[in-house]
C-alpha cells in the first residue's frame, strides 16, 4: 500500500487502508484517515489533515507555508474532510494566524491546478473547476460551483447554491442560490437548475427569484430592497440567509 521510494515521517499518521504513491513526501505533524488514495509525486506537508476516503492525484501539493509576507512561521494547518478529491498539481496553502487554519469540507471535487490562498474557508460539496486561483481568506459557501479558471480576489465570500461562470473575475460577493457571469461579474438570474436539482421546490424558487428582482431588477438601491422584502415577503429561511449575508457583505456584492 505505501511504494517503496515514498518518504514518509515516522511520526505522520495514516487511516487503515491508506496508499501512498512512488516519490511522495509526507512530512511529520500530518494526519491522513482511513482509505485515502495518495498518487505519486505529491507533498503533504506540516500541518496537513485529510478526513477518510480522499483522493490527492499526482503532484498535488497540500499544506505549503502561506504567500503572505506577514506570515511569521506560526504553526497552522489545512484541513481537509472526508470523500474530496484534490485533482492534478493543486496548491493549498495553510492558514496564519488571522484565522489559523486553512479549511476545505466534505464532498468537494477540486480540479487540477487549482490554487487555493492561506485562511481561505470552503464548505461541503464544492466544486472548483481546473485553474482556479483563491486569494486569501476567501469563503465559499455550501455546494457553490465555479467555472475554470476564475480568479477570486481576496476576501470575497460565495453565497450557498450559486453558481459561477468560468473565467470571470470575482472582486465582490456574490449572494445566494444565484447563477453569477460577465466581466465586470454580474447577476444573470437564480440558480434554478442546480436549486432543482438539490431538492428546493417550486414555491421557494419563486420566492428567491422575486427577492433578488427587487435587488437586481428595481429602482430600488440595496438597502432599500432588503427593507421592502422584510416588509412585503414572508421571512422564510433561504430569505433570511439572503439578507443576513448581503448586510455582512464588506466588499459589497456584485
Amino acid at each position: 500500500m505505501i511504494h517503496a521510494t515514498a518518504i514518509i515521517d515516522p511520526s505522520a499518521k495514516l487511516g487503515h487502508g491508506t496508499s501512498v504513491g512512488p516519490f511522495t513526501i509526507i512530512e511529520k505533524n500530518t494526519k491522513i484517515g482511513d482509505n485515502c488514495q495518495i498518487a505519486s509525486h505529491v507533498v503533504i506537508k506540516e500541518g496537513t489533515i485529510l478526513g477518510d476516503n480522499c483522493r490527492v492525484f499526482q503532484g498535488a501539493i497540500l499544506g505549503e507555508i502561506p504567500q503572505d509576507l506577514k506570515f511569521g512561521g506560526e504553526m497552522t494547518t489545512l484541513e481537509i474532510g472526508d470523500n474530496t478529491t484534490l485533482r492534478e498539481y493543486c496548491t493549498l496553502n495553510r492558514g496564519t494566524n488571522a484565522r489559523g487554519k486553512t479549511t476545505i469540507g466534505k464532498d468537494c471535487l477540486i480540479m487540477a491546478y487549482v490554487h487555493v490562498g492561506h485562511d481561505c474557508d470552503i464548505d461541503d460539496k464544492v466544486i472548483l473547476a481546473n485553474g482556479i486561483s483563491l486569494g486569501g481568506h476567501v469563503e465559499i459557501g455550501y455546494h457553490v460551483s465555479i467555472g475554470g479558471h476564475t480568479p477570486v480576489h481576496q476576501f470575497c465570500r460565495i453565497g450557498e447554491h450559486a453558481f459561477v461562470g468560468g473565467a470571470y473575475r470575482v472582486v465582490q460577493d456574490i449572494p445566494p442560490y444565484i447563477l453569477a457571469s460577465g466581466e465586470p461579474m454580474e447577476y444573470a438570474g437564480i440558480n434554478a437548475i442546480g436549486l432543482r436539482r438539490r431538492g428546493f421546490d417550486k414555491d421557494t424558487r419563486t420566492q428567491i427569484k422575486r427577492a433578488y428582482a427587487r435587488i437586481y431588477r428595481s429602482d430600488l438601491n440595496v438597502t432599500q430592497a432588503l427593507k421592502e422584502i422584510r416588509a412585503e415577503m414572508e421571512m422564510t429561511p433561504e430569505l433570511i440567509k439572503i439578507i443576513t449575508f448581503i448586510e455582512k457583505s464588506d466588499r459589497g456584492i456584485i
